[in-house]
């Protein structure tokens, strides 16, 4: 007979609750019930995400129609709940606005996303390909990206019945068509500041 006294405590598994106990200011996201630091962005890091955010809202973050294809609400660093012990704060996040008509809003959102995109920082690699992949998976994420600042390579995954299918890989001197996204060419070195973004 086991003694009651030897017995493990586990801590309980964390909620936004907790994590909104931290302040607002907190940068920090749940994985498997645990709350983690968002890795400190590097300058590489920041120059992808402001680059990328750039890129993708002044093509699509509007209405349809027009120059540009529109149709999506695109958003940087927002929390999104997909369960009660697996809130992640993206580097970069949309939403088909056909899908969802209303900008999603509030602290933490709880509207699946139809695309993420994370930037690998060497503090958070496993989080991003192992934990987040499998959550983003198991919540019907249709595409999920990854940006590689160090080594200048785009992976596109697409959503499958059995994991995420490597859609697209490239690098800082390859021009693509990217789904979600590939109404447009999508020139990767704008990304990682090695081209301008001149359309």
């Amino acid at each position: 007979m086991l003694d009651p006294m030897s017995a493990v405590v586990r801590p309980a598994l964390a909620t936004f609750a907790d994590l909104a106990k931290l302040g607002d200011d907190t940068r920090a996201e749940i994985v498997g019930g645990e709350i983690v630091d968002k890795a400190a962005p590097t300058m590489e890091h920041g120059r992808s995400q402001t680059a990328l955010g750039g890129y993708l809202s002044r093509r699509y973050d509007r209405r349809p129609g027009g120059r540009w294809p529109g149709g999506w609400w695109i958003g940087t660093e927002v929390d999104v709940e997909y369960d009660a012990h697996e809130l992640y704060r993206h580097d970069l996040v949309g939403w088909r606005r056909a899908r969802v008509p209303e900008c999603p809003s509030g602290r933490p959102i709880r509207v699946r996303p139809d695309w993420v995109c994370e930037i690998l920082s060497p503090s958070n690699e496993r989080r991003d390909l192992v934990d987040k992949l499998r959550t983003l998976h198991g919540a019907g994420v249709p595409h999920y990206w990854i940006l590689n600042p160090e080594e200048k390579i785009l992976l596109v995954h697409r959503h499958q019945a059995d994991g995420y299918l490597v859609a697209l890989t490239a690098s800082s001197d390859d021009t693509v068509r990217a789904e979600p996204f590939g109404d447009v060419d999508l020139h990767v070195g704008v990304l990682f500041g090695d081209l301008d973004d001149d359309e």
